[in-house]
């Protein structure tokens, strides 16, 4: 429990996604009693008029901004502008109307797409301006790299009071399992497991196997997000990880042994590999506001593979129906 959200009116967007679901369960658990979560059915925030009727109807103290519109590499080549123009749409009327509106502070989520194509590993936070990102996400990373620039300027001239969070890619218990736009151990998850339950003895993947990544267990990053909320005012873009690098094929080797299946992993290299590498120098988060990623990646891999075992055939069921 916090004395610091007890009396705070918190809007969540993207709070019934995938990370949103999870900070909203730690706001309850840390004392939140009036969090207020849109629906894009009813605030699609792409709009101007719905971004400025959320702020009237929520009246809020604190935003977190989670909503996006994001994919995996496939969803990317085929939607660079709608994931665009959808999410510096999002972010830059919402954190306008937000200083307008009297919000007292904006915690912006932006994204490790953000970074440059070959940024040294590990990342830090001063590499963010040295480079283009990766072709095949630099749409989406640079619409969410427009909220630094946004927060650091809004900073400067009105002394508003937003702070900008870079997490590593996530993974967890109700992730994207939808293998047209999910992230890569979702969409691994789900491949060995069909494979495995269907008794096919090969599975295709995309690219070589070679690319690095590091990945967030969500439960972590929830927490990461409210300390920040809690503990951190400053300017600077901070990077929230694991600090641990992966090779995608080593990834795919380690979930096809937890899930059982015994198969062929065939490379496709005709398909992108996307980043070459990708982790992050997280020491910033530690200094600025006490936070460390403490789920080690074997522990959040079986959490999630257990989760999807569990409800993957009313997901599937849900699917056909569509």
């Amino acid at each position: 429990m916090s004395d610091f959200w007890r009396d705070k009116r918190v809007c969540v967007t993207g709070g019934g996604g995938f990370l949103g679901s999870f900070v909203v369960e730690e706001l309850k658990r840390r004392g939140a009693q009036h969090i207020f979560v849109p629906r894009k059915k009813d605030y699609n925030l792409v709009h101007h008029e719905a971004v400025v009727r959320l702020l009237e109807d929520s009246k809020p103290d604190i935003i977190i901004h989670l909503a996006a519109n994001v994919g995996g590499i496939g969803a990317n080549r085929k939607n660079p502008a709608t994931f665009f123009y959808d999410n510096l749409m999002m972010g830059v009327q919402l954190m306008h109307e937000a200083w307008r509106f009297g919000v007292k502070k904006f915690v912006a989520i932006g994204t490790v797409c953000a970074y440059p194509k070959f940024t040294p590993v590990p990342f830090k936070e001063e590499d963010l301006w040295n480079g283009y990102p990766e072709e095949t996400n630099a749409p989406y990373g640079l619409a969410k790299k427009m909220l630094l620039v946004q927060a650091q300027a809004y900073r400067q001239q009105y002394g508003f009071n937003a702070i900008y969070l870079l997490p590593a890619n996530l993974y967890g218990p109700r992730d994207n399992f939808d293998l047209e736009t999910s992230h890569v151990i979702p969409a691994l998850i789900r491949k060995f497991t069909t494979a495995r339950d269907e008794g096919r003895d090969e599975v295709v993947l995309w690219g070589d196997g070679s690319p690095s990544r590091e990945f967030l267990y969500v439960e972590d990053a929830a927490r990461g997000i409210l300390d920040a909320a809690e503990k951190y005012d400053g300017p600077e873009p901070v990077n929230m990880g694991t600090g641990r690098e992966v090779r995608i094929r080593d990834l795919a080797n380690m979930i096809a042994e937890m899930v059982g299946y015994k198969g062929r992993i065939v490379w496709d290299t005709t398909k992108p590999n996307g980043q070459p590498r990708r982790a992050l120098d997280t020491s910033r988060a530690k200094a600025y506001f006490g936070w460390e990623a403490t789920t080690p990646l074997e522990e959040g891999l079986k959490r999630t593979i257990a989760w999807w075992e569990e409800h993957k055939h009313e997901i599937l069921a849900r699917e056909r129906q569509l």
